[in-house]
């Protein structure tokens, strides 16, 4: 039993080792012919692709399985609440990592788990617009400020789309492909093909529906958004597609995509971005409209 045990352990990790490695060779290979992005010493190249792999194992074994954050939200102070929104195949266990911070720093928060996991992004709205109504009662508050990884940042932008944003505070995703990713092609669902990144000799574009979705939006309405993303993204493919003209965009370097939500210095990032939401929301303050710094931390 023992034997067995090992073997299957073994298994399980050669395979998830694999899975992570060939999506960091595509990426890399697709970001590469696109346009450069800084390179990375080998040392700091094995550094990240542990802590992806480590990160990427915790959240599918143990945090997603095992450690959903609770259905109701957690009030713990009267400022604006944070409604998270997890990416493509994920549930709220996603944020177990940034969910302790957030109690730590005593910012009210909840997270949604959307339904059904390959269903349209657009489908997701009804769940948003629930989230977000049950986090304002909860919170006595009319607006919250929205945590989006992944393709959460796209359920986000596609919600605000059509019913607007007058809830929203503050939008902070983290690597959302908002302009497409190549990888989307290996996905199944609905979800997976309105992302894609249309990547071949003869067509370099964003698919039909994130195109739709540009041309709903203004990049001059867009200074509520900040962007935060990694240039070494190996979902994310080509990493730039992050980069969303109007938005506030935070680029990281030698940080994976399951990664983003547990680094430590992403996490401050957010945090920091939270309290100044928090802040703009007591003491309103003219805005201008911010295009690219870098990391606060």
């Amino acid at each position: 039993a023992g034997v067995a045990l090992f073997l299957g352990v073994t298994i399980v990790l050669a395979v998830r080792a694999a899975i992570t490695a060939n999506n960091f060779r595509l990426a890399h290979q697709i970001s590469g012919t696109l346009r450069p992005v800084c390179t990375l010493e080998s040392s700091a190249r094995l550094l990240q692709f542990a802590q992806e792999f480590r990160a990427t194992m915790v959240s599918s074994s143990w945090w997603m399985p095992f450690c959903r954050l609770s259905s109701a939200p957690l009030i713990l102070s009267a400022d604006l609440p944070v409604l998270l929104v997890h990416g493509y195949g994920c549930n709220s266990g996603f944020w177990r990592p940034l969910s302790r911070y957030l109690q730590h720093t005593g910012i009210s928060h909840h997270a949604v788990t959307l339904e059904p996991v390959l269903g349209s992004i657009d489908d997701y709205g009804l769940q948003i617009g629930a989230a977000i109504d049950l986090l304002c009662r909860a919170a006595g508050q009319d607006r919250v400020i929205v945590v989006a990884h992944s393709m959460g940042g796209l359920v986000l932008r596609a919600y605000s789309s059509a019913h607007g944003r007058e809830r929203i505070a503050r939008l902070i995703t983290l690597g959302t492909p908002h302009h497409g990713t190549t990888l989307a092609r290996y996905g199944t669902g609905i979800n997976a093909r309105q992302m894609c990144w249309m990547h071949h000799p003869a067509q370099r574009e964003r698919s039909s529906w994130l195109s739709e979705l540009h041309a709903r939006e203004h990049a001059d309405e867009r200074g509520y958004l900040t962007s935060i993303y990694s240039n070494h993204d190996n979902i994310v493919a080509p990493a730039q597609s992050a980069h969303l003209d109007g938005a506030c965009n935070i680029a990281f370097d030698g940080i994976g995509h399951v990664a983003l939500g547990s680094d430590r210095r992403v996490i401050d990032c957010v945090i920091d971005c939270v309290i100044d939401a928090i802040h703009a929301a007591a003491e309103p303050a003219p805005r201008g409209t911010p295009d690219s710094r870098k990391p606060p931390r």
